[in-house]
């Protein structure tokens, strides 16, 4: 009986972990105002919190909350045609990361600073994990970490080079510098989620 008890004590002390939902897309976007009231009021409908930024050229967002709740906001996201295809990647938390939710308007979905650039219009080539290794180790492959230093202190690829970023609007200026096509033609880049390779290689 004791052993019962116990039992269904730690039961009702369990609790689910919360899902954190990281995500983005380039899109074009002019309905700006009208996408921040409908996400937002979703989020708060479903108790999910984080920060969703929305841009002329995309969304960017992280958000957390129940599993129901964030799968929720999530459809209601790919509802929209634009992000049909709309791919996140998740982690768990055990306390909830965020402590309000903001649905913010903004310039650029990761800021650059160099207008026209349109990952829609132009990008790099993307490659597939299991193939990055052997791609980095070509000797006529120059590879650039374009993560900030907090996260290059943290570890890079060997042979990588780390431009010294405070922040990303930094390596413009870095790569008008360094990049020459005529001599280094084949160029890898690598972030943390993406967005940042999307957006750099949209501009080189």
């Amino acid at each position: 009986m004791d052993a019962l008890k116990h039992a269904s004590k730690t039961k009702d002390k369990t609790v689910d972990p919360l899902v954190v939902a990281a995500f983005y897309k380039f899109v074009q976007l002019n309905d700006l105002a009208s996408l921040q009231d409908q996400i937002e009021s979703c989020c708060r409908e479903n108790n999910v919190f984080g920060i969703v930024l929305l841009a002329p050229e995309g969304i960017n967002s992280t958000i957390a909350g129940p599993r129901e709740g964030v799968v929720k906001v999530l459809d209601r996201i790919r509802h929209d045609s634009r992000f049909s295809d709309l791919q996140w990647k998740e982690s768990f938390a055990t306390k909830q990361p965020f402590r309000k939710l903001r649905v913010r308007l903004k310039k650029e979905i990761v800021t650059l600073g160099v207008p026209g650039v349109d990952p829609t219009e132009l990008v790099g080539t993307y490659v597939k994990p299991a193939d990055w290794n052997a791609l980095i180790s070509e000797p006529d492959v120059f590879v650039i970490d374009t993560r900030n230093n907090y996260e290059t202190e943290i570890g890079t690829f060997k042979g990588a080079v780390d431009p010294g970023l405070d922040s990303f609007s930094q390596l413009p200026s870095w790569l008008e510098k360094k990049i020459d096509a005529g001599e280094q033609p084949r160029v890898a880049m690598f972030c943390t989620g993406g967005i940042r390779c999307e957006k750099s290689t949209a501009f080189l």
